[in-house]
């Protein structure tokens, strides 16, 4: 038997799914929201609006959305040691599962005072939060942009683009619950604003930390389908059977695969493995890759049967 292990082979229209660097957006989109929950939380101590104060608390959670998805970032980006042999590079999985609850416990603030204030709505200084709400449209939703060519290709970034379009959905709903309540008086419709924009946060919320779970789960990526892959090695010439193929993510951009190759015809030699890797990696986008070639049909899965797929 023999053991080939690939890294970063490309052919011709290869491609690599190293994670972007976003250290620059990161650091402007932390240092905007810190700013504007300085400016929020000091209009809210000027005009005693507690909404104010509340919702400057909660951007506080949006500086801490982005530290979690930062520092995540930035560990993956650690070199393989002994211990750690592909590095820290699931630090990003887990970032996307923390931002993914810090979300969670967001949408459960924002609910529970929306549901206080329908039994008493407090008085509402309109003006003074539509203006301060449309500065926080501008900052979250430049901030979300910073993260918007990421957000597909990598669930951390995600997690990081989302919290900042819920905050700018937010404040989008606070400016329109203060007009209305300008023009109608009516209190109510700044909670009931709330609860819709909860909503559509929880969906897109629940969608991020499903995958990120999976991921951590060394679930095969949403984006690669595992049976074209098996496809792809069985068609692979002299190739007479595929066992043991796992597929897992490495980081929330970068995949893994095992398999065991039967070829009886004998071992195929080094330009068949560069080969296989580097279709895997233009196919499917998987370039961490390491085949185990096994020359007789009759040695058994030394797993369980229950095990080998």
């Amino acid at each position: 038997m023999s053991d080939s292990h690939g890294h970063h082979h490309h052919g011709p229209g290869g491609h690599s799914h190293a994670p972007a660097d976003f250290g620059r957006a990161f650091a402007i989109g932390t240092a905007l929201n810190i700013a504007f929950v300085a400016i929020e939380g000091a209009a809210g101590l000027i005009t005693g609006s507690v909404a104010l104060l509340a919702d400057a608390g909660h951007n506080l959670s949006d500086v801490l959305g982005l530290l979690i998805a930062w520092g995540g970032s930035e560990l993956a980006k650690r070199p393989p040691s002994e211990r750690f042999t592909y590095g820290l590079r699931g630090s990003s999985i887990l970032a996307a599962i923390a931002n993914g609850l810090v979300l969670m416990v967001a949408v459960g603030m924002i609910t529970l005072e929306a549901i206080q204030r329908f039994a008493d709505p407090p008085p509402i200084p309109g003006i003074t939060v539509m203006v301060v709400a449309g500065i926080g449209i501008l900052v979250n939703g430049a901030t979300a942009m910073l993260f918007a060519r990421g957000r597909k290709g990598d669930v951390n970034i995600r997690g990081a683009y989302l919290h900042m379009a819920a905050d700018a959905a937010v404040s989008a709903g606070v400016v329109i619950a203060g007009a209305l309540i300008l023009f109608t008086g009516a209190r109510w419709i700044d909670p009931l604003v709330s609860l819709v924009i909860v909503a559509v946060i929880l969906w897109s919320t629940w969608g991020l930390l499903r995958e990120s779970v999976a991921m951590a789960l060394s679930a095969v990526p949403r984006e690669i389908d595992p049976a074209k892959v098996r496809a792809l090695l069985e068609g692979q010439q002299g190739v007479a059977r595929v066992h043991d193929l796992h597929i897992w993510p490495m980081s929330t951009t970068e995949a893994a695969l095992t398999a065991h190759l039967v070829m009886p015809d004998g071992h195929p030699g080094d330009e068949f493995l560069v080969r296989t890797q580097q279709a895997l990696a233009h196919d499917h986008g998987i370039e961490h890759v390491t085949l185990q070639i096994e020359i007789s049909e009759d040695i058994p899965c030394l797993l369980h049967d229950e095990n080998c797929v």
